[in-house]
């Protein structure tokens, strides 16, 4: 009886050391942010929800602007974000942030793809190989929305990086007096896009990917990749010109071809002192990753009308059941760490 009580004993004194290696984020809180474009609102909802069941009290993100985001985290107003594009994010970095910010682990890696899409009917019609040739006058005219004399180009808000490139992309090229860009909300615009390509109207466009845009308008039957004249980097991206031609890209014109954009690496970016203090969260962030086709399929469903919050969450945790085996080894790395 004695050793039935002892051993009763033993494990109730127990009981509170496994609780606190289940939940070492116990009583930590945790300001997440997430980008202002929502085709990342996925990874921050899988991410958020990895943080919780490891105990941590995590908060509502706050939606921030790049620039904005990046001085936050460095300043320790929020803890982290999954929305980190590498290289392109780097001229966003403060000077003075190489020891307070870190960037950890790859959502996914090489994934980050960026790009000019053209209509496969017009690539076809008129030989369109590379932004050069809109500024041939046929070419204008089957692209020329607004009656300009341009060809309208669908690109990003401003503030973006990628808006910024693109104008980049104009005034090296020449292509001022050829093309003209719209800079409204990519979601909306994106979205009379495709409405004008059912319609059978020219289309002409930025992307990315991860996104929605490219599972409804699948490149190699919808639309094709088109090159820039030549690569010219800017000063922030001449350590990554390697990675503005790629090979091996479905629906591309030419293969490699030349997107002018930098292929990214999608990261966590976290602040040093939390990283730090949390080694739990910090793993995770390290171990976490997402198929590319499986944020392209997410992102399409917010596109069909399931875009609320509630509807982001529940996707996450559908993903999270998909892949419980992966998701539990990545928690089970994570409470190793703080151990």
């Amino acid at each position: 009886m004695k050793s039935i009580l002892l051993t009763l004993l033993l494990l109730t004194l127990c009981l509170p050391a496994f609780a606190d290696q289940q939940n070492p984020g116990k009583g930590v809180k945790v300001q997440p942010a997430r980008a202002t474009w929502n085709t990342g609102y996925f990874q921050e909802a899988v991410v958020r929800a990895g943080l919780k069941e490891l105990g941590y009290m995590v908060s509502k993100p706050k939606e921030l602007q790049n620039p904005l985001f990046y001085q936050a985290v460095a300043f320790g107003d929020v803890d982290y974000w999954a929305n980190g594009w590498f290289p392109t994010h780097n001229e966003h970095l403060p000077k003075s942030s190489a020891e307070k910010v870190e960037k950890v682990g790859y959502v996914v890696k090489a994934g980050g793809l960026q790009g000019y899409l053209v209509s496969k009917r017009e690539v076809e019609k008129f030989n369109i190989q590379s932004l050069d040739d809109f500024k041939r006058p046929e070419v204008k005219k089957a692209f020329d929305r607004n009656n300009d004399g341009k060809a309208d180009l669908v690109a990003c808000p401003p503030g973006w990086s990628c808006e910024k490139i693109t104008k980049f992309h104009l005034d090296e090229y020449g292509l001022n007096d050829h093309i003209n860009t719209i800079n409204a909300g990519y979601t909306a615009s994106m979205a009379d896009t495709l409405a004008r390509y059912k319609t059978g109207e020219p289309i002409f466009f930025y992307t990315w990917a991860p996104n929605w845009t490219i599972f409804k308008l699948k490149p190699g039957k919808d639309v094709m990749w088109v090159n820039v004249p030549k690569i010219v980097a800017r000063p922030s991206d001449m350590g990554a010109i390697d990675r503005m031609t790629v090979s091996g890209v479905k629906g591309a014109v030419s293969d490699p071809v030349k997107l002018g954009f930098v292929v990214a690496d999608i990261q966590v970016v976290g602040n040093s002192k939390f990283l730090t203090a949390n080694p739990a969260a910090k793993k995770f962030f390290e171990v976490f990753t997402l198929p590319l086709a499986d944020i392209n399929e997410q992102n399409t469903k917010m596109d069909n009308g399931e875009k609320s919050q509630k509807n982001i969450e529940r996707h996450a945790k559908e993903w999270i059941k998909k892949n419980q085996t992966t998701w539990d080894g990545w928690l089970a790395a994570a409470r190793k760490a703080a151990m």
